[in-house]
């Protein structure tokens, strides 16, 4: 009991209710591991925080020394999974599946060990079967059943086109569950419908049905969708320490429960103290530093969050203008005219990964300093010069070489 409990730890859904006692209470009684399974399309490249909630809870299992079976969807990811959207996403090229899968597998080891993990890919038995063999599979589901899928069903309401091969892709999923003879399947809660078709086919085919257990999806750092490299809000588990520090700390007050909960590793007593300090009314920051170098140590090392806390108060806290860190960039690779740009085209090559509307609003309110005067017109022609220094947003200082 003592185990299941701390086994469903942060878990939100557990279907059957009892399904994960009686697969404990089975797999002690017949001495053997349980099989536990976590399926991913390799559909980007970079694993985030909201990937590790679900991956720190298959470490548990593994610790207790049951089989983690990593099933990599490189079949299924070249299909197209809509989960979550209200349009078809689209699907990727074999090269870039097996790229991406190749960058997942690396990341994997900084939370579950890889060596004891099983590593699989679908299309091994997926590639193999006769068209034949896939109607068959597909008949032991009904239409009715796939419009129980909430993105699906909302999408029929609307009149918003279904892609027949979308409708395939929970059926295939739950295929994977029936090969591999999975006894628990694990996701976000957004996988619920899926890892729930492995159960109906298991039973199609004479197999004990796996349990589900879906973990919460950890919000992002815009406190408003869940943390997804499409939305430009995620902590990625390779960030470096400065910006896991950084990005941890823009967090909006709201999600500092979410994230003591979901990314750290304190203990549960640990966790209840922070939080009694939260609802006392202590300062939210000195929260926000506590999660950022629990998260950096779990992905680092104590140093390197110890230096990243260092880092973020001299470079945001002091403010001297003049004492921040800045990144050297060459002037040689801009494309000036006369040796000048103006501020929107100046910022718009400093942040790339930003686009011209919201460099225009960090601008007009007041987000951008050169040489530590802060400027509000977009068209402002900039002499480059050596020693340059530009200030961009909160977080972000550069000078130019």
């Amino acid at each position: 009991m003592e185990t299941s409990n701390r086994l469903k730890e942060n878990v939100e859904i557990i279907l059957p209710e009892n399904g994960l006692v009686e697969k404990l209470e089975q797999a002690e009684k017949d001495g053997k591991k349980l099989i536990i399974k976590l399926g991913f399309d390799p559909t980007a490249p970079d694993l985030h925080l909201g990937h590790a909630v679900v991956l720190k809870k298959l470490k548990e299992f593994q610790d207790l020394g049951h089989q983690i079976v990593i099933l990599v969807g490189d079949f299924t990811a070249r299909i197209g999974d809509p989960t979550g959207k209200n349009k078809s996403r689209q699907p990727l090229s074999n090269n870039d599946v097996l790229r991406n899968a190749e960058t997942y597998i690396s990341q994997l080891s900084k939370i579950i060990d890889v060596e004891k993990s099983e590593i699989v890919f679908n299309s091994n038995w997926l590639d193999q079967l006769s068209f034949s063999e896939i109607i068959q599979i597909l008949s032991n589901v009904t239409v009715a059943q796939l419009m129980h899928r909430n993105d699906f069903n909302k999408r029929f309401t609307e009149n918003t086109p279904i892609a027949m091969h979308e409708l395939v892709y929970p059926i295939l999923q739950g295929f994977d569950s029936v090969k591999i003879n999975c006894d628990i399947e694990m996701g976000g809660t957004d996988q619920l419908f899926n890892c729930t078709m492995g159960r109906q086919l298991q039973q199609t085919y004479g197999m004990a049905p796996q349990t589900v257990m879906c973990m919460p999806l950890l919000k992002g750092l815009d406190g408003k969708e869940k943390m997804s490299k499409s939305l430009n809000n995620t902590i990625g588990i390779t960030d470096a320490p400065n910006d896991m520090f950084g990005k941890t700390m823009s967090i909006p007050d709201t999600l500092i429960t979410e994230f003591l909960d979901l990314t750290t590793d304190f203990s549960v007593e640990a966790k209840e103290l922070l939080k009694a300090r939260l609802a006392d009314g202590e300062n939210p920051m000195n929260l926000k530093k506590i999660i950022a170098k629990n998260i950096i140590t779990q992905y680092h090392n104590e140093q390197a969050a110890q230096e990243a806390e260092d880092f973020f108060t001299n470079q945001f806290q002091n403010k001297n203008f003049e004492e921040k860190a800045f990144d050297p960039v060459s002037i040689s690779a801009m494309r000036s005219v006369n040796g000048s740009m103006n501020v929107i085209d100046l910022c718009s090559h400093l942040k790339q990964d930003l686009s011209k509307s919201a460099i225009r609003r960090l601008i007009e309110s007041g987000a951008i300093q050169i040489d530590n005067e802060k400027i509000t017109d977009p068209h402002q022609s900039v002499p480059l010069k050596k020693n340059l220094r530009i200030k961009v947003g909160r977080r972000d200082f550069y000078e130019l070489t």
